[in-house]
């Protein structure tokens, strides 16, 4: 027994030279053998840091900070991100099982709604363009749900995406800002957007604000809630400022709602009194209107007079282009990613270009069909019950459970709440937002049963 393990070690450390001598014959550098050297190491922090890889994964995707400092775009990060947090998932949950597989209400309709994304795709308008757009993004988004959910396990991982998101979206923050004093990458004159010229995400500022949209609520939460360190509570405050005023230099209407709504539901936990709360929730609804430069795009002259700008007609015009493509193609709609090159054959009105359709529940409809859109509302609504029964059930006994997994709970609650009111002028329905903050919902509910069940568990001993 011990020969033949002997042997199996030698051919294993013959068969590893002779690799690397190939590799250096082909591409004789020297730092060749300073990249295989590190191969083990990479093998052992794959392993032992599942969270995060897949955390690091998950913020380089959703704030594209590759695409935000050029020097990193071509690094490939996110792809050695994604390679090494799937291997892992892989590792821990089918053979060393550290990492627990559990099922949730919620996470069954959302994979009831992949299911039907996925099917839809081979019936789809256009095929190849259905693949493309699930083979580049959305499979990525499917794996890492599901890894959010299962490796996000405990309240020292809690504590730590909380913070990271927070720190992420400042650098995006600040990035956004920065091009706003230098006129860099400007729409529309005014509309400040991040790495435009590269094809970025970012470069459109409605996407641009919902990313900033995204930590503002984690940002308020740490600065307002019990038990987080006073620097990080200072370190919050200051943030949360400066995503409110990068968020007001997108223009966009779509992400400024939807950051009212966060504000509003972390405000409503802080404010006893409704009537002050309303009139709170009023002025600072004009003041930030006035103050962000949207109603300059308006086109009307007169209150007296009902006007829509471009944008508003534009999005009317596309919202019927998507309800007429789920009444022709009702069970699968058109396929994902569709919509854009069928705007041509189902809009009433046509100036020499396509559009995106500029609302996740029109998109959902119109490229999923009428059974997706049906289940992805009743998605929605699961996320919202469990994120509110996550919330009671601190409330109730608060002694129970970290002040990280109350920012936690509160910010996700307040985040998703953000996205649906952002999503009705955001088209959003296949990307990261929604996606992540319904990932971390579940987490955290799975966390507060156990940290409850433990609790009376240990009465009853």
């Amino acid at each position: 027994m011990m020969y033949s393990l002997s042997r199996l070690l030698f051919m294993s450390i013959v068969l590893l030279c002779f690799i690397i001598a190939t590799v250096w014959y082909l591409i004789p550098s020297p730092i060749v053998p300073i990249m295989v050297s590190l191969i083990p190491l990479g093998i052992l922090i794959t392993l032992n840091q599942p969270f995060w890889l897949v955390t690091l994964f998950v913020l380089f995707s959703f704030f594209r900070i590759h695409e935000a400092i050029p020097t990193l775009y071509h690094l490939k990060i996110p792809l050695v991100l994604s390679l090494g947090a799937l291997f892992a998932l892989i590792w821990h949950t089918l053979l060393s099982q550290k990492i627990k597989i559990y099922g949730h209400p919620s996470l069954t309709w959302l994979g009831i709604f992949w299911g039907l994304t996925t099917m839809g795709m081979f019936t789809a308008s256009n095929v190849e363009l259905a693949l493309t757009a699930f083979t580049n993004v959305y499979w990525k988004i499917i794996v890492m749900t599901l890894a959010i959910i299962w490796v996000v396990n405990n309240d020292k991982h809690i504590g730590q995406i909380s913070f990271s998101i927070v720190l992420s979206g400042t650098l995006i923050a600040s990035i956004t800002l920065y091009n706003l004093v230098n006129e860099i990458g400007l729409v529309e004159g005014t509309r400040v957007t991040i790495g435009r010229d590269i094809g970025s995400m970012l470069g459109d500022p409605n996407d641009l604000s919902l990313v900033l949209m995204f930590p503002l609520a984690f940002s308020i939460n740490l600065g307002t809630t019990k038990g987080i360190s006073f620097l990080k509570q200072v370190i919050a405050i200051i943030t949360t400022g400066l995503f409110i005023g990068a968020i007001m230099a997108t223009q966009s209407r779509g992400g400024l709602l939807g950051s009212l709504a966060v504000i509003s539901i972390c405000a409503l936990k802080l404010i006893y009194s409704k009537n002050f709360f309303i009139l709170l929730g009023v002025i600072g609804l004009l003041y930030l209107y006035l103050l962000s430069g949207i109603l300059s795009k308006i086109s009307g002259r007169f209150f007296g007079e009902i006007m829509m700008d471009e944008s508003s007609i534009g999005r009317i015009f596309a919202w019927k282009a998507a309800y007429r493509m789920a009444m022709d193609n009702p069970l699968t709609g058109v396929g994902l990613n569709n919509f854009f090159p069928n705007y041509f054959f189902y809009s009433s009105y046509w100036d020499g270009s396509n559009h995106a359709v500029h609302s996740t529940w029109f998109g959902v409809l119109a490229e999923i069909g009428i059974p997706g859109f049906i289940v992805f509302i009743i998605f929605i609504f699961s996320v919202i019950h469990t994120a509110r029964d996550t919330l009671r059930r601190i409330s109730k006994s608060p002694e129970l459970f970290s002040p990280h997994l109350t920012v936690v709970a509160n910010s996700v609650y307040a985040g998703f709440i953000g996205s649906i009111v952002s999503s009705t002028f955001l088209t959003q329905a296949f990307n990261w937002p929604i996606y992540i903050l319904a990932a971390l919902t579940i987490a955290v509910s799975n966390l507060t049963q156990n940290n409850s069940q433990n609790k009376n568990n240990n009465f009853v001993d």
